[in-house]
């Protein structure tokens, strides 16, 4: 059925201007993905204006087609989930866009997959099947090995994508959401334009997360961790810190980008081993404060700011030895730390991290 919608749907662009006039694209909207879908769509986006794309496809180069800055709104009914290079072709949407321009598209997150999967098959036979599916649908395409030949086999099709990612990979893309919602089987959101894309180059996607952090003078250094969060969950850092801010100890309250299996990492420290690569290479220090994220530097107090640039990070920060609530507080547990480094460097380490050791072998401190 959506098949049809879609053939419906998809024709040159003034057809498909024409065919809304005469109800045709509204009426396949509808029949294909129930009129809450079109009534939603109506709320963002005024759909029969010469001014807005209806499409249905997973090809790039129906995006690359459109005119540059005619069309204000673009709104494609294919699930990314059965699109190829999802990043290119939120690339692409944004070099069509003007700014504010808005982009409208579905996906079937990994959470609503499981649903429905545990719905559609017997019990046992359904948590079977999902596991396979998980493994095949959504470790393949991540790992190095694999990846190739899965996207040989199915062009990239159907893939399992958590809502996480598929937000990280608009906000990657220049774009913010605006608004999410659940009909069915699906997951439609609606993001707006604000910026140029800010893809990173080598991005990463297996076990193994490499992460941009500022080191010693303002260096920009790969730092490496198992990953704990989502994929392209790094753009999502100013939107998390935007709606949920930080909880005590300085982390982000309430933050989804963490999966399952990285709250287990997190709470042994597992997620921490591949830095002893940033410790081997001298990028790092074994005690200092930590290398951070140019959104959360931005965060501090100019004058520590400038300050700590000065400083090689550090493995084991201070925060473990002083244990500080607030992030006001965390900001005085890093002056003092420097303030005694400058005495005295290698005395001041050596009782960080008996403290910080102390702390997490006997207090259980967690990472969280």
């Amino acid at each position: 059925m959506l098949e049809t919608v879609a053939n419906e749907i998809m024709a040159p662009e003034g057809v498909v201007r024409d065919l809304y006039k005469q109800n045709k694209a509204a009426d396949a909207i509808s029949r294909g993905y129930g009129p809450e879908v079109l009534e939603f769509l109506k709320k963002f986006v005024p759909l029969g204006s010469d001014q807005t794309c209806i499409m249905a496809t997973n090809d790039i180069f129906n995006v690359h087609s459109l005119s540059d800055n005619y069309f204000n709104h673009v709104v494609n009914l294919c699930r990314i989930n059965d699109i190829p290079r999802i990043s290119s072709f939120y690339k692409a949407a944004n070099g069509k866009l003007p700014s504010n321009g808005t982009l409208i598209g579905c996906m079937e997150t990994k959470n609503i997959r499981k649903h429905r999967i545990l719905r559609k098959y017997p019990r046992g036979l359904a948590e079977i099947y999902y596991v396979f599916d998980f493994i095949l649908k959504r470790i393949f395409p991540k790992l190095p090995v694999t990846r190739k030949i899965y996207f040989k086999i199915t062009a990239g099709r159907n893939r399992v994508l958590s809502r996480t990612e598929a937000m990280g990979r608009l906000y990657a893309a220049g774009f913010e959401m605006i608004e999410e919602r659940e009909f069915g089987n699906l997951l439609f959101y609606v993001a707006r334009k604000k910026k140029a894309p800010l893809f990173d180059e080598r991005p990463s996607y297996g076990p193994i997360c490499r992460m941009r952090r500022i080191g010693q003078h303002g260096k920009i250094i790969t730092v490496y961790k198992l990953r704990t969060m989502h994929a392209f969950s790094e753009y999502l850092q100013p939107y998390i810190y935007e709606k949920n801010s930080l909880q005590p100890g300085g982390k982000f309250r309430n933050d989804f980008r963490i999966s399952t299996l990285g709250r287990l990492l997190r709470k042994y420290w597992i997620d921490e081993l591949p830095m002893f690569v940033n410790l081997l290479k001298g990028d790092i220090k074994l005690v200092g404060v930590r290398p951070l994220s140019s959104h959360y530097l931005g965060l501090y107090s100019n004058e520590l700011k400038v300050r700590r640039l000065d400083y090689k990070p550090g493995l084991v920060p201070p925060f473990y030895a002083d244990m500080p609530k607030t992030f006001e507080e965390i900001l005085a547990s890093e002056k003092k730390y420097l303030d005694a480094y400058d005495k005295a460097p290698l005395r001041t380490d050596v009782r960080y991290l008996g403290k910080a050791l102390w702390n997490i072998v006997f207090k259980r401190v967690r990472s969280k």
